[in-house]
This record gives structure tokens, sequence and C-alpha cells, in this order.
């Protein structure tokens, strides 16, 4: 999945950015209100970490105008106010969660891991898919006890599919979300396809892979 982190003071930054890119996350960073509002324009994130005491602009207004940009990323307040009122006032606006300063690496990876099961759906992380079990957390798949190995962009796809079951991702979509670069019209995007056949041959070593639709001209999805 991919984050973006609006956050001036530079060296928290950084060690989130580290953190979550360990955690498998992709993560792009910002250090002021404006530069974060021109990288949500242009990429559809699926969270967004935001300080809110920014040197240009407050942070309570960088989510109004992150929202109308973005309406479905994920936004949570990281900020070392304590005033009960901002907190309130900030999930009123439509934050997803508000993490006090100084806050815990895991607990931030915990929350956004809610905060995912939520958003999809998903009340546990083993979600059963044909014969196949994916274990989200762990990144691993298993056909009864055996374990499948796959690459973690593989297992990137996957899951990212999974996370969006019954709905059409086109290749743009996976590109931006799995490998952090827009796929245009005149860009070959073989490589996309290159690992869905990858995971289809692998899994279908050991069962049915059906779920795993192409949608001819337009990109893949699960049928769950």
């Amino acid at each position: 999945m991919k984050v973006l982190l609006i956050e001036d003071e530079k060296t928290l930054a950084y060690e989130v950015e580290a953190f979550l890119k360990k955690a498998f996350y992709l993560c792009d960073m910002a250090h002021t209100a404006k530069k974060g509002l021109e990288m949500i324009g242009v990429n559809p994130y699926d969270f967004v970490l935001l300080d809110l005491g920014l040197p240009d602009l407050d942070g309570l207004k960088v989510l109004q105008e992150a929202k109308k940009l973005n309406p479905d990323a994920a936004y949570i307040i990281l900020t070392a106010r304590g005033n009960i009122e901002d907190r309130i006032l900030g999930l009123d606006l439509g934050a997803d969660d508000y993490l006090p300063k100084p806050f815990s690496l895991l607990e931030l990876q915990s929350r956004m891991q809610a905060i995912s099961r939520r958003k999809f759906n998903i009340n546990t992380q083993e979600i059963e898919l044909g014969e196949f079990m994916i274990d989200l957390q762990n990144r691993t798949v298993k056909h009864q006890s055996h374990e499948i190995d796959l690459t973690r962009k593989e297992f990137d796809l996957l899951s990212y599919l999974l996370l969006h079951k019954n709905r059409v991702l086109n290749r743009m979509q996976l590109s931006e979300h799995i490998w952090g670069s827009f796929v245009d019209d005149e860009y070959d995007s073989n490589y996309i396809d290159v690992h869905i056949k990858n995971i289809r041959k692998k899994l279908g070593a050991y069962g049915s892979v059906e779920w795993l639709e192409t949608v001819r001209g337009v990109g893949y999805k699960i049928r769950k």
C-alpha cells in the first residue's frame, strides 16, 4: 500500500519512513502542507499520515483540502497537541484515527492495520481464498499445510487484489499502489502481466486459481 507522510520534523519523518518501508509499505514524504497537497493531488494514496503543526498551514485545514482531493485515503493525524478540541475536530473533519506524539511505531502500524481491516471489511488477518489461506500479517500463502513461496511483489499484488475483491483494478492502479509509479498508455506494462502469470503458475500447481480473473483490455480482479 502507498503512504504519504506529511511531517516537518525531519528526524521523525525519516524514522517513520524507514519503519514503514521495512513493513512493506511504499512511503512518500512531504515536509510542508503545500508539497503534501500537491502530492495528494496527483497520487492516489491509501494512507495519509498528517502532522497538525506544519510551518505553512494548519494541519486541520490541510485535512479538509486533502479529503477533497483524495476522499478514499485513510487519514491518521500525528501531533504533539494535547488539545482535546483539536482531536475531536480532526475526527469530525474525516480523520480515521489520531495518534499523539511521541508514539510507538509498532502502534502506528497496528492502527494502520486496524483501519485496513475496517475499510475492507476484514475481521481476521487470515483470509480463505478458494483452496488457499492468505495470511496478510505474516505475508504467507498456504495450500493445506504447504507454504507457497511468492516474491515480495507477487504477494503485494495478490493481497492488494484480495483487499479489493470483486473490483477490477487496471494496470495503472496496480502499478501505483504496488510499484509506486504510474504506467501510462505508452509504457510497456508487461511486467504486471508477468507477475500475474507467475502467481497463477505457483498457486495453480496446488489448486484452482479460477478466482483470479483477467478482464480483457482493462486489468485483473479476484472474484470471491
